[in-house]
């Protein structure tokens, strides 16, 4: 035996040794969690409760010493939590599909991987997937840091009754994918029209060549790209993993700070965390000074807005819609005096939902 594995030998069973223990301690967590499903069960409440899960990892980042970053112990236990949570039921998550697209990425960032994907061709499929019960949730993009809201997400939050239970922020690395690793004989690059925008630079500088083609989605693109040798796709690590296919180039979004905010819809209301968001769709009367007006509420309360974005109301009198994010829960006290009068100033109110905030 080399001097090197004489050291490591020790090492590696004290490592064996402390798998071993947290094993059991995993096994009794288990056992623990699913006491704690029997006693819901006979109160029919809800498996998955984000706000608690919330408090749990924050707990434990707070009492954390380290040498694990913060981030681990979030990584770590959103699995322990799915693996247990599966125990109980396992979720089934509706998402922008096929396999292989960041909605799925989201899904599992934010459910962890022990959950039951269902994939969607479309966002409007992903909302009825949920209305109609084949999914507990569903995972859809609302906006880009780059490109700005998705559209056709505002206008499904608008008239769903679903509500907004969770977000999460993936950062997005696009990258140039071929069958082959390289472009001979490829004529035309395939993605979903939000990720060519995101790649247009990159794409106008190293292959001016290729002809641009918009698909449903990154996944299709990389599907298609599996199949057919002329074609090229931008997409992310899990399609590349889903589709074997080669990198002919890494990262080429535009903006290296690329993210996409993601939100969880559903049918349930999460109780206050202390660092909350609540969503809000409103609309004014076309007069002078409506918008100030409206807004006025939060500034005389003291409820910071996160997020202001404006949508046609699709009525053809160019009315508009305004979607926005504001700092707090509908049940904090500042938050529902502002509600309050927000309710009596707008020409339209709907609450999308209160929710923890993401940490990214």
């Amino acid at each position: 035996m080399s001097t090197e594995e004489q050291r490591l030998a020790p090492l590696r069973e004290k490592i064996d040794a402390l798998d071993a223990q947290i094993l059991e301690l995993l096994s009794q967590r288990a056992k623990a969690a699913q006491d704690v499903g029997h006693v819901k069960g006979g109160f029919s409440s809800p498996v998955f409760r984000p706000e608690r899960e919330r408090q749990v990892v924050t707990r434990l980042q707070d009492i954390n010493v380290g040498p694990l970053l913060p981030d681990g112990i979030a990584a770590i236990w959103r699995e322990i939590m799915s693996a247990c949570r599966a125990l109980e039921a396992r979720q089934t998550i509706a998402y922008l599909g096929p396999v292989g697209t960041f909605s799925e990425q989201a899904a599992q960032t934010y459910f962890g991987t022990s959950i039951a994907g269902l994939p969607c061709v479309s966002l409007d499929e992903v909302f009825k997937a949920v209305e109609k019960g084949a999914a507990q949730f569903g995972v859809v993009p609302v906006e880009n840091s780059s490109e700005g809201a998705i559209s056709r997400t505002l206008d499904l939050l608008l008239d769903s009754p679903m509500q907004i239970s969770g977000e999460v922020v993936l950062p997005i690395h696009h990258h140039l994918l071929s069958k082959s690793g390289n472009l001979d004989g490829v004529t035309t690059v395939c993605a979903h029209a939000q990720a060519l925008a995101q790649c247009q630079q990159w794409l106008s500088q190293h292959a001016p060549q290729l002809k641009r083609q918009a698909v449903s989605s990154n996944a299709e693109a990389a599907r298609m790209a599996a199949a057919d040798p002329s074609l090229a796709a931008i997409a992310g690590d899990p399609a590349q993993i889903a589709y074997g296919l080669q990198a002919v180039a890494l990262q080429i979004q535009d903006d290296p700070h690329n993210r996409t905010r993601f939100v969880v819809i559903g049918d349930y209301l999460c109780q206050p965390t202390g660092d909350d968001q609540t969503s809000l769709v409103l609309s004014v009367d076309n007069q002078p000074g409506a918008v100030h007006s409206l807004l006025a509420p939060l500034a005389k309360h003291g409820v910071s807005m996160n997020r202001f974005e404006s949508r046609p109301a699709r009525k053809g009198t160019w009315e508009y819609h305004f979607y926005i994010d504001i700092a707090g829960h509908a049940d904090d006290a500042k938050v529902v005096k502002a509600l309050e009068e927000l309710k009596n100033t707008a020409a339209f109110y709907k609450k999308l939902g209160s929710y923890p905030r993401s940490a990214v």
